[in-house]
């Protein structure tokens, strides 16, 4: 896992739902959050937590009937760990994005709860 503190805050590259050739990850310089990449980006986010959160539905449904044979249980840990590892990326792409009004007060607790209070009510009502 990278440094918290690495290129997405440090620079305003923003990184992306997807990964490059041999898993690597992918980051878009722009101050524009309207422009193709970044909808697109931001589209494809959606997508993801969509199939994560259908995923879930499947597996809780799965689970409570008679449970999942072997082979079943191989292809839900698979779809499983998939799912959490966009989700992660998703979470980790937004917590860059987060900025603090002031550079001066990135170390005030208050402002950086509330920041986080704000994403966690949008991502709820979403």
């Amino acid at each position: 896992m990278r440094d918290r503190e690495t290129l997405g805050r440090r620079t305003g590259n923003r990184l992306l739902p997807w990964s490059g050739e041999g898993g690597k990850e992918c980051h878009l310089s722009t101050d524009d959050d309207g422009s193709f990449l970044s909808r697109l980006a931001d589209n494809l986010e959606a997508v993801q937590l969509g199939m994560a959160e259908d995923m879930l539905t499947y597996v809780q449904a799965t689970v409570a009937v008679d449970g999942p044979s072997e082979t079943e249980q191989l292809v839900i840990i698979r779809r499983l760990c998939e799912a959490l590892r966009d989700a992660l990326r998703v979470a980790e792409s937004r917590g860059d994005r987060l900025t603090s009004s002031d550079d001066d007060d990135e170390g005030d607790d208050g402002e950086v709860s509330r920041a986080a209070d704000a994403v966690l009510d949008r991502e709820i009502a979403w």
